[in-house]
């Protein structure tokens, strides 16, 4: 039933929700600091504060104030000061501030050109570790003068494979390299170098002495980019010590309490990317072969539940119990992302949910007893909140309520979540969104929503642009056919070098499923989706004409065009055979949605951003271009500026306007 006191959610919504991000619990398990993002509407940009909220209960205050990015807050292992990546001195370039916890000025530390990829304090507090990323001298001398500046940059000289990445653009020269800085002065060492390799993701020793970090040290390791592996060097500078560990993958490096373990996480073997990532634990010094405790288990660690809100629940680095017996870790299962944890050992039974429930856990850190965890936990029906979990209570409190007001205004209609048979008898997932003032009696209109990846899955995941087109009208309904995540190795390695197979089989499967509903009018039928739903979209049009309308959204259309001009570059092939196009022609064609696109009827909008480097917009042109020529009702909306992730991340009125679009095009044909 719908309630006459709430009205539906709308695009302009965007503008009313906010984002949180980054919980960090204090050391004395006290307070939680993490971020809110909200949206300037008259100018468009996107400001970032830091919060607090207590542990104990009460009312969450805004602790930093200003129109500027504040991000990435961590707090000094006495709980007296809290560090973070702010632009509020220079919009371009972040630094790090630190600010007393108990009042006064945040004060500027660093003073570097670059990026900053991550921040950690020492466990004695005086001292940062940070992956950082220098701007290449060009680039510097180009702001020092003002005509070259203006001109802008005249040429670029590419030497290596992987020289761009969408949402960033052009990479620089420089690479990612471990810094120690001083948590005072704020003045830096770097202690790695190279020309050729990054090192990523540094972690103190809890001694101090030593930092942990993943590097991949091939000949060229943009040719062979799983080629990972496991360093420690000391934090004051010396000869770097590699850690023995099975080839594949690698990344979270995390030492044991007592510095004598490293846990990580990742897979082991070379572009096999339908692998579970599972938790392994290496022995420092190499007596041992490093272990998989979660093999036995058929799921992956991460959290790859997927919405269409920014830094939606990252995954979070594996946490070690206090006494080095227990590993803390998230998992992506059935829709849901929960926390567990399992013993060093590896015992099957020693496997324990520790926060679980309907929806998606991520960012959680732990206070220095460990009796607390803060955490972010969303479902279906509301955005990220930060949650704190007593330990020995066995007790989730939620902490914050940031976006309750605008929640209790919407009627977002109803969901059902269903299980289903496949194409091969096959057990499948699947949720309903019915619209507000739905009528059993009636038949409406309806679209099948496809997820991106394909190595991600659907769920308990608050989806604006669903519960959108709900408000107008439609019964939403989306799937984790095979090929994606949650659900075990085998379904998603089931598309591996087969795209457009079983996966196409079990989202008709779905639909037949849907057309069977009396209130759904099968003559009223639409299909989206963005990325490898956008893929599925272009070939489901070239393959049925039971769909009315479709919009298909930064789609991969042709396997062969986009060889090398992703942002992906030539890995694509991994997943189609492992030879490149002139030595797999046939098998790339086969699977290109591009090649049935002469049996297609369905009027369908093509949605792509120019700036869109993970799938190119040409691979949008080439659907548009066909379907004007075959004489299909078809319209192309370009985005300038966005990249890829434009439907989560992107300014926030061409986000609106994205949606009008597909609701204008839907409702063209569909009513």
């Amino acid at each position: 039933m719908s309630n006459p006191e709430k009205r539906p959610l709308t695009a302009e919504d965007l503008y009313r929700f906010q984002t949180v991000t980054a919980p960090e619990i204090s050391p004395d398990g006290q307070h939680v600091v993490f971020c809110v993002q909200r949206v300037d509407e008259e100018n468009e940009k996107k400001y970032t504060n830091l919060w607090i909220a207590p542990t104990a209960g009460g009312e969450a205050r805004q602790f930093t104030f200003g129109d500027h990015v504040d991000a990435s807050p961590k707090w000094s292992p006495d709980g007296r000061r809290i560090a973070f990546l702010s632009n509020r001195e220079n919009e371009k370039q972040p630094q790090i501030f630190t600010i007393p916890f108990q009042g006064g000025e945040a004060r500027q530390l660093t003073d570097m050109k670059g990026e900053f990829g991550s921040l950690a304090w020492s466990p004695d507090g005086t001292k940062f570790v940070s992956q950082f990323r220098k701007k290449d001298e060009e680039a510097l001398e180009r702001e020092k003068d003002e005509g070259k500046k203006e001109l802008g940059v005249v040429s670029r000289d590419v030497t290596r494979v992987f020289y761009k990445l969408d949402g960033h653009g052009f990479l620089p020269q420089e690479r990612w390299h471990v810094w120690v800085l001083d948590a005072e002065t704020g003045e830096g060492e770097q202690l790695t170098e190279g020309e050729v390799f990054d090192e990523l993701q540094p972690a103190w020793s809890p001694d101090g002495a030593r930092i942990a970090f993943h590097s991949n040290r091939a000949e060229d390791p943009d040719l062979d980019p799983d080629a990972i592996d496991l360093f420690t060097i000391p934090a004051a500078g010396g000869e770097e010590q590699k850690i023995e560990a099975p080839f594949g993958p690698k990344q979270h490096p995390v030492f044991s309490p007592d510095g004598k373990r490293i846990a990580y996480l990742g897979y082991e073997g070379r572009g096999q990317w339908w692998k579970n990532t599972c938790l392994w634990v290496t022995p420092v010094d190499g007596s041992e072969r490093a272990k998989n405790l979660t093999k036995q288990f058929d799921f992956t660690i991460g959290n790859i539940t997927i919405n269409d809100f920014p830094g939606h629940l990252p995954m979070s680095p594996p946490a070690w119990s206090e006494d080095g017996q227990r590993i803390f870790f998230q998992v992506a299962h059935h829709g849901n992302t929960v926390l567990k944890s399992i013993s060093i050992n590896g015992d099957e039974e020693s496997l324990e949910t520790i926060v679980g429930g309907e929806g998606t856990t991520g960012g959680f850190t732990f206070s220095a007893d460990q009796a607390r965890i803060a955490y972010l936990f969303a479902t279906m029906t509301e955005l990220a909140e930060v949650f704190v979990y007593d330990v020995g209570a066995e007790r989730a409190q939620a902490l914050t309520h940031i976006n309750e007001e605008v929640f209790d205004e919407i009627d977002l209609g109803t969901v059902e979540e269903v299980w289903f048979e496949g194409a091969d008898n096959n057990n499948l997932q699947g949720w309903i969104i019915k619209p507000p003032n739905f009528d059993e009696s009636k038949q409406y209109p309806s679209i099948l929503e496809i997820h991106g990846g394909p190595r991600a899955q659907y769920g308990n995941l608050f989806m604006h642009e669903f519960y959108y087109l709900a408000a107008q009208g439609y019964v939403v309904y989306f799937t984790n056919p095979r090929g994606g995540r949650g659900y075990g190795e085998e379904h998603s390695k089931a598309i591996w070098n087969q795209w457009g197979t079983v996966d196409y089989e079990d989202l008709m499967a779905w639909t037949d499923f849907m057309e069977e509903k009396a209130y759904i009018d099968s003559e009223r039928m639409g299909v989206t989706g963005g990325s490898y739903g956008g893929y599925m979209t272009v070939w489901i049009i070239g393959h049925t004409d039971r769909f009315k309308a479709a919009v298909t959204q930064r789609c991969v259309s042709n396997l062969l065009s986009m060889y090398g001009s992703s942002d992906m570059n030539w890995v694509f092939q991994q997943e189609f055979g492992d030879k490149p196009p002139w030595e797999n022609f046939e098998n790339f064609w086969r699977q290109s949605p591009i090649r049935y696109i002469g049996e297609a009827t369905t009027p369908t909008q093509v949605i792509h951003s120019e700036n869109d480097l993970r799938c190119p917009i040409e691979q949008g042109e080439q659907v548009f271009v066909s379907l004007k020529k075959l004489g299909v009702d078809t319209e192309m909306i370009r985005f300038p500026d966005e990249p890829h992730g434009l439907s989560r991340g992107g300014r926030t009125d061409r986000r609106i306007v994205r949606l009008e679009h597909m609701a204008r095009w839907f409702d063209t044909y569909l009513k």
